[in-house]
């Protein structure tokens, strides 16, 4: 079985164990040991692997073939995954810093999030974190300072916040970042796919909620602020299916489902165009859905029955109205503790 497949059946049990309200921007998607990132445009990658009881990092190059160098770390940790689709992230766009997170128990609820920041060129620890409480990694801006987390606010993570955190001076940002438009709605849903703008600045990701509309998150990772973009109801959506793609030299994203373009939106405005489904291969110039250097074997899910999830989310859904009040923004996480 391939990684993407192992990855994607292992987020799958973390997602069915988590209450919905904790199912929006984020996660819980696993780390990907085994994978390979890399940046566009270059030959080089990076792939974290368990050795024991250690984590071995290995500079991949044509092929994914380890080129010989590599760094070992204490503990289990992995490249932090973002999607179904088997994406990951960590890997700033400049090349110069890559994230591994710990691997979370399979037993109990993280108390504390273990993070290793790497000079990926040199293949040295550069500083260790650790974050109180649950988080998982979303994204990382282009130049390697701003580190974007989702943190879950409670032992049972009905709460959740997105918050910014500076790896050059070790301190979170004070507030949660938000959608401004935001009217107080609980975003239910699970990551799909996503894709990255040219210079990896916008992370567009891709949701799909158990009942109701699925929607795209945008998030620009160098000023902090975020954008929900509700979707037309996609019925047959799922991890197999959906993609995302830029076009129009990146003017335009497209939300494909079964090679058909269901929605596109505007990125300069980040609205939402109306036009009928189109055969996606219509697309002028597509960018593929994922970002260019961050490989992966293949796409496929390994027959993962996507119906069914559906049909355990949607139960999960109407357990979590009567159960979890609705997730707000809140202050941010306690300050972390890191080493350098």
């Amino acid at each position: 079985m391939q990684w993407t497949s192992r990855g994607a059946v292992l987020a799958l049990l973390i997602l069915l164990a988590t209450p919905a309200a904790a199912l929006a921007d984020g996660g819980p998607v696993a780390p990907v040991q085994g994978g390979a990132i890399g940046v566009p445009g270059s030959q080089a990658g990076y792939g974290a692997f368990a050795a024991g009881g250690a984590t071995v990092v290995k500079r991949l190059g044509v092929n994914d073939v380890p080129t010989g160098a590599q760094l070992r770390v204490a503990g289990h940790y992995g490249i932090p995954g973002v999607d179904y689709s088997g994406g990951m992230t960590g890997l700033s766009a400049n090349g110069r810093t890559l994230i591994l997170a710990g691997m979370p128990p399979s037993n109990h609820t993280p108390r504390v999030t273990p993070l290793v920041v790497v000079n990926a060129p040199r293949l040295t620890v550069r500083s260790r974190i650790t974050l109180p409480g649950w988080s998982t990694v979303d994204a990382i801006s282009p130049n390697g300072r701003w580190l974007y987390l989702i943190h879950y606010r409670q032992a049972n993570i009905s709460e959740y916040e997105v918050l910014g955190y500076d790896l050059l001076h070790h301190r979170m940002l004070p507030k949660p970042i938000v959608d401004p438009a935001d009217r107080g709605e609980a975003m239910i849903g699970f990551p799909v796919t996503r894709v990255m703008s040219a210079g990896s600045r916008w992370a567009y990701t891709l949701y799909v909620r158990p009942s109701g509309k699925p929607f795209v998150h945008a998030l620009d990772t160098v000023a902090h602020r975020a954008v929900c973009i509700d979707l037309p109801a996609m019925s047959s959506l799922n991890p197999s299916n959906g993609h995302l793609q830029l076009t129009a030299g990146g003017a335009l994203l497209h939300v494909d489902v079964d090679g058909a373009t269901r929605a596109a939106i505007a990125t300069r405005s980040l609205r939402m165009l109306k036009q009928p489904a189109v055969p996606s291969h219509a697309a002028p110039a597509p960018t593929p859905a994922r970002p260019a250097g961050h490989r992966s074997a293949t796409r496929s899910a390994g027959g993962v029955p996507w119906g069914l999830l559906a049909g355990l989310l949607a139960v999960l859904a109407v357990l979590a109205a009567t159960m979890v009040r609705r997730a707000r923004p809140g202050r941010g996480a306690t300050s972390p503790t890191s080493t350098v």
